[in-house]
């Protein structure tokens, strides 16, 4: 059992963690404990001692020791004492925002029940979740809170959402609600958060907690390029292999906060949901509203552990269908290619090309609907434009189809071009505030998904446009922010529900394509990787990591993207130089190498390579469909941070730790040097492991072995898993800047 209610200690238990809250002697509910198993009861640890200047509650006014504004609290709510931020804030009908919360409840469950119209952690194939539920109360507010718990024993994980019940007569209006929060007593962290922009998605960044306030948020109405709704707090000497971490997840694609204070005495409080600048909902009467789901996982043992524990149970208990686990087909894209510039003739010609290289899928990308041949039009108007493919889509999906490839398009079911004929007919769907000149990026603006008509109509659309082509891939793009956030179909007063109900209505959207048409493979991305969150994930089960291809870049947004999300959720292609984004030059290898981590695939026109480079790639996409079972499957380890090493290095280590894969590239080569030394990590330190393919030589006794693909020129090359993860291995490159290395490693034992 993972749930267990001992009268006033409530308990989830994993494989190797302890979540503990309580009952205090006035029915408020504290949290006790989050980290290693203890055997204990560790209401021992409250604060006990007066501070000044700080409230209590009425029924303990002659103990001045039992103040709201120092206890550590399940749900810290605005008002009543506690000063410090909170993680719901309700105003009730005569206008105050002073809930006081008590238990009235607490009931375990056989079963994880689903979050209506959210992306929710489901049972998975192989383990189910235990839940319960803890009821809060304001009695006389007549307000009731839910917290709803699940616990996935294997993968070290807890699932945490809050629901509204508002029993009162009159409406109230929630300001603020935040499914993830954590108090901590006394206790030095580390804020480990994810920052970016548009082709610099989630860039490592660790600081120290200070006094204060610290705000990680987007306001933009999707979960942003700017910054992820991901946090770690890590003890100072925390790494990769060693050190108490705890990961904090929102499964929420839209406006979130992250929050963390360290207050008077030094306690943390962190908080991750919606974010409050961007969020209210007016609850009538015996309504009730539903916050998404938060994840929470804490490792003893660094950044590794924490990393396989998301990635586990996104892959598990995240993703749907057969996708979530099946191998994922190469694929290559015609923007690179092509751009708008195309017809049906030169796609074929294209997919000739994929075919030869060995690749599996073509996508044709933006330009085949409307008049669209720039990017100024046609958004919305989502009819083949025939006379520029110069035949039915149909057709030239059968062709494809009939070379023995997959075929695929590229959408952006949110958004519309003022000239469309869409906008034309229904300037009113667009979020546009009336007599206001709207706000355009891109050229094009945004549909209101608060409005159940367009949702539907879009949904009426692309299942038609699927079902009539057989299409067997969707890529799903999402190219601005939605600004201003209006909806024509709300009063004045519900206009600030419209960031969450534009959430809503895209992911209503999802629910209904993805349930008719399992065997589409879709795609999520957001001019790249601006809405890479589990929330889409449960949804798209891959997601395009960046609109940035090139490797160097690359290697970077990978590193950041790895903490939380599974390597097989992540789209990373090679695509042709000088790169379209930075102009670098890399070489087709290295290219390679920093794709492999991910779904792979190609950018690129084939028809303008020497014929030796598409040979290249045909190796290249026979390696990698080998390796794909070892990168979805295996665990994956960091093992150099590119913020500080200048260097990007990374392997996969099978379950039964008999394979490993080790890739990486230095950032600058360095003249008359001797090489530099990998360590490497979550291999078998009893077993003996021989390397089948190495890209540099390998020293055995002082001698070197010339690398090749040859297994049998390694064959002194055999070292034990204690010398690899100790000693490491020293690696040599090129002479060039962005030099990558492979290593392929297979235990003897």
């Amino acid at each position: 059992m993972s749930i267990h209610i001992e009268e006033n200690l409530f308990s989830l238990e994993t494989k190797n963690t302890l979540y503990q809250m309580m009952k205090d002697p006035y029915g408020q509910l504290l949290h006790l404990w989050y980290g290693k198993k203890t055997d204990q009861n560790m209401d021992y640890l409250i604060n006990s001692n007066e501070i000044n200047y700080t409230g209590v509650l009425y029924e303990s006014q002659h103990d001045r020791s039992y103040s709201n504004d120092i206890l550590p609290f399940e749900l810290p709510v605005s008002g009543h004492g506690d000063f410090r931020i909170s993680a719901l804030s309700i105003e009730l009908p005569e206008g105050s925002v002073d809930l006081d919360l008590r238990i009235k409840e607490v009931i375990p469950k056989d079963h994880k029940e689903p979050l209506n119209g959210l992306p929710y952690s489901h049972d998975g194939k192989n383990e189910k979740a235990e839940a319960m539920d803890i009821v809060l109360e304001d009695h006389q507010a007549a307000i009731e809170v839910i917290l709803h718990y699940s616990v996935f024993y294997e993968t070290d994980v807890i699932a945490r959402s809050i629901e509204v019940i508002n029993h009162n007569e009159k409406a109230i209006r929630i300001r603020r609600i935040f499914p993830i929060s954590l108090d901590f007593q006394e206790q030095k962290f580390d804020l480990i958060h994810f920052y970016g922009r548009h082709v610099m998605e989630r860039q490592f960044e660790r600081e120290p907690i200070s006094h204060g306030i610290k705000n990680i948020s987007s306001s933009r109405a999707m979960s942003s390029h700017q910054h992820n709704p991901a946090l770690i707090l890590a003890s100072p000497n925390a790494d990769e292999l060693s050190g108490p971490c705890y990961g904090n997840l929102l499964m929420y694609s839209g406006s979130f906060a992250g929050l963390v204070e360290k207050d008077q005495i030094d306690q943390i409080r962190l908080l991750l949901g919606m974010n409050p600048d961007h969020f209210s909902w007016t609850l009538e009467s015996n309504e009730r509203f539903q916050s998404p789901e938060g994840l929470m996982s804490y490792s003893e043992d660094g950044f590794s552990t924490l990393s396989h524990n998301f990635h586990h149970v996104i892959e598990d208990h995240v993703m749907r269908g057969r996708f979530a686990k099946e191998a994922k087909p190469v694929l290559l894209n015609s923007w690179e290619a092509a751009y708008f510039t195309f017809d049906g003739l030169s796609i074929l010609n294209l997919a000739r090309e994929t075919k030869e290289l060995g690749a599996d899928l073509l996508v044709l990308d933006d330009g085949w609907f409307g008049y669209r041949n720039n990017d100024y039009t046609s958004l919305g108007d989502w009819q083949v434009n025939e006379e520029k493919l110069q035949m039915p889509l149909e057709m030239l999906v059968r062709q494809v189809h009939q070379m023995g490839l997959k075929f695929g398009l590229w959408i952006e079911p949110e958004m519309i071009s003022e000239d469309s004929d869409l906008y034309r007919k229904h300037p009113e769907w667009a979020m546009v505030i009336p007599s206001r000149k709207p706000l355009v990026a891109r050229s094009q603006l945004v549909l209101d998904m608060a409005n159940p008509e367009v949702v539907n109509y879009l949904y009426d659309l692309f299942s038609k446009i699927i079902r009539d082509t057989h299409l067997d891939y969707i890529k799903w793009d999402f190219n601005r922010s939605p600004d201003p956030l209006y909806s024509s179909v709300l009063p004045a007063n519900r206009q600030s529900e419209v960031p969450h109900r534009f959430v809503l209505g895209t992911y209503n959207l999802l629910e209904r394509l993805t349930h008719e048409f399992p065997d589409v493979l879709f795609e999520g991305c957001a001019g790249g990787g601006g809405r890479f969150d589990a929330g889409m994930l449960y949804y798209t089960p891959q997601i395009w990591c960046s609109d940035d291809t090139d490797a160097h870049e690359r290697t970077k947004i990978q590193y950041g993207t790895s903490f939380f999300y599974p390597i097989r959720s992540v789209g990373s292609h090679v695509s042709a130089i000088p790169n379209h984004q930075t102009g670098r030059k890399i070489s087709l290898n290295d290219r390679k190498i920093a794709a492999s981590p991910g779904t792979f695939g190609y950018e690129l026109n084939p028809a303008e390579l020497e014929w030796s480079e598409k040979r290249d790639i045909e190796k290249q996409i026979i390696e990698y469909k080998r390796r794909q079972p070892l990168i979805f499957d295996g665990n994956y380890y960091r093992l150099s941070n590119p913020f500080e090493d200048h260097a990007a290095a990374w392997m996969f280590v099978d379950k039964n730790q008999d394979k490993a894969l080790v890739q990486g590239m230095f950032y600058r080569f360095i003249s008359n040097y001797p090489g530099r030394k990998v360590v490497l990590a979550g291999l078998d330190p009893d077993k003996k492991y021989q390397v089948t393919y190495a890209s540099f030589p390998i020293s055995t006794h002082g001698r070197f072995e010339e690398g090749n693909e040859s297994a049998a020129e390694f064959t002194k090359a055999i070292f034990s898993g204690q010398a690899l993860m100790t000693g490491g291995i020293r690696v040599q490159t090129s002479m060039n800047d962005d030099a990558g290395f492979e290593l392929e490693l297979e235990s003897l034992n």
